[in-house]
């Protein structure tokens, strides 16, 4: 039997707790959802119940799931598929996302092609008379 590896044996404590912990976070602010708002996906309009309300997701607006207002005002309720729909969009569009680096500084243009728009529409004019 291979020495343990008390380094690993906290680590995989630690995971587990936060799991746990998630879960239980999960557990309160999905119910208080369920108090507030009907059981329809904010998206598609979908109506659930029964077994079926197990399709119903809480998605936090801001995208950070420890921001959880008592009015539920960060939460909508979305179905498992525009959830997932939601979450590709954002991951697409921070992808896309210009990183500081990216960003141009607009002072520092030096494309201005309207510069002597009105000295040739005065030599045309000039030319046509």
């Amino acid at each position: 039997m291979p020495p343990k590896n008390p380094d690993r044996d906290r680590l995989s404590q630690i995971v587990s707790e936060a799991r746990r912990h998630r879960e239980q976070q999960e557990k309160t602010y999905r119910e208080k959802a369920f108090k507030l708002f009907p059981a329809i996906c904010g998206r598609c309009g979908r109506e659930f119940s029964g077994k079926r309300l197990r399709e119903l997701t809480v998605h936090h607006k801001d995208h950070n799931h420890d921001n959880n207002p008592p009015d539920g005002s960060n939460w909508e309720l979305l179905c498992v598929y525009c959830h997932d729909n939601e979450h590709d969009r954002q991951s697409v569009a921070d992808a896309y996302a210009p990183s500081a680096s990216d960003k141009e500084d607009p002072s520092s243009y030096d494309n201005k092609p309207f510069a002597d728009l009105a000295r040739l529409l005065k030599k045309d004019n000039d030319a046509d008379h």
